[in-house]
């Protein structure tokens, strides 16, 4: 059984905060559609917003709306396609509004369903800003939590787990904690979560990254993985017990691993990729080795979602300042993956 590569869907890519750099990034992705090789998309937003931002940094990109957004593939080669989310008001380069905040929302869940529907073969989304569309009620931390929800409201997942996966050529990096306070994640991490999030991740580097025997590194809560009790007693209390589980279960796991450590050349050589225990010991080293080429892959649900791993940049937003190359990343990674997924459908229908 075999499909016609130039009839698969394009990726559905939502706009983000349109007073953010989301429009810009858009607009030069598509100009260097072709020196990246990228497959094609459409953009789920306002396409007033976006013909408006254009111009005002002086890209002579045609935009053409599609109700449909199979329709967007053809049209990609000459034209940037656009599925209509209006926006309630005039969208002010790095001026976020609060009534644009339901547009913004809007877009995912439309992208979110293009891909149920298989209008799409994958979730891109620009940069929201949280603090914006909490102030309308959204009631999620993050793009992550939210995209959780959608699974279970659309595809029938019962109680999904999301993982944000942050990728590189150099690093893949997932944090076990997310968008908590500090102060919160000790209690926060358990030996249930780890076994339950390292087993996610170890899927998808099979999956979505054809690594054929994934190497997973833990790191350690405290310094030095707590020297032996002395420095806190999650580490061997709490990580080491499932990390032990885990290794029973056949999963190539090692740690808990001191931090400090982990993350340099010689280091990396050693895994696949970290599971870290909160948010700012898993983005920093990957934003320092490639700030401009990370992208955050959500993984853990039942359709593909990247995302470039940078905020909205509201500052430079319409300035022609902003760099496109993580959400570039993105978008070619959700291509790939959305392919490998497709290729395993494919081979699964196939089977006798």
């Amino acid at each position: 059984m075999t499909r016609d590569p130039d009839s698969a869907p394009p990726l559905a890519l939502s706009m983000g905060d349109p007073a953010g750099i989301g429009l810009d990034i858009t607009l030069a992705a598509w100009t260097e559609r072709h020196r990246h090789g990228l497959a094609p998309f459409v953009l789920l937003g306002d396409p007033d917003a976006l013909a408006a931002r254009a111009e005002m940094l002086r890209l002579a990109v045609p935009i053409d709306t599609v109700s449909d957004l199979r329709a967007g593939s053809a049209l990609f080669e000459t034209r940037l396609p656009v599925f209509a989310v209006p926006v309630a008001a005039t969208v002010r380069a790095g001026k976020p509004d609060p009534r644009n905040a339901p547009a913004v929302i809007a877009a995912i869940e439309a992208a979110v369903l293009a891909v149920k529907r298989g209008e799409a073969r994958a979730v891109v989304t620009n940069p929201i800003a949280k603090s914006v569309l909490m102030e309308t009620g959204f009631a999620y931390p993050g793009h992550t939590e939210f995209l959780g929800a959608l699974a279970e409201a659309h595809f029938g997942v019962s109680a999904a787990t999301p993982v944000m996966l942050l990728a590189s050529e150099e690093l893949k990096v997932v944090p076990l904690t997310v968008h908590i306070p500090l102060s919160d994640v000790p209690r926060a991490i358990t030996t249930r979560s780890i076994i339950e999030t390292t087993q996610i991740l170890h899927r998808s580097l099979i999956e979505d990254f054809g690594v054929a025997d994934p190497r997973i590194a833990v790191t350690g809560l405290n310094p030095h993985a707590g020297e032996d009790g002395k420095l806190g007693d999650e580490d061997s209390r709490i990580i080491a017990q499932a990390i032990a589980a885990l290794q029973d279960g056949g999963l190539a796991v090692t740690g808990p691993h001191p931090a400090d450590t982990l993350f340099h050349a010689a280091a990396r050589e050693t895994y696949d990729a970290v599971l870290a225990m909160y948010h700012d010991q898993a983005l920093i080293p990957i934003k320092t080795l490639a700030f401009d080429r990370g992208v955050n892959v959500t993984i853990g649900l039942p359709f593909v979602r990247t995302s470039p791993d940078h905020g909205t940049a509201f500052s430079i937003a319409g300035s022609g300042q902003a760099n496109a190359r993580s959400l570039i990343e993105a978008l070619k990674l959700a291509g790939d993956i959305g392919a490998r997924r497709g290729a395993s459908s494919l081979r699964a229908e196939a089977a006798p």
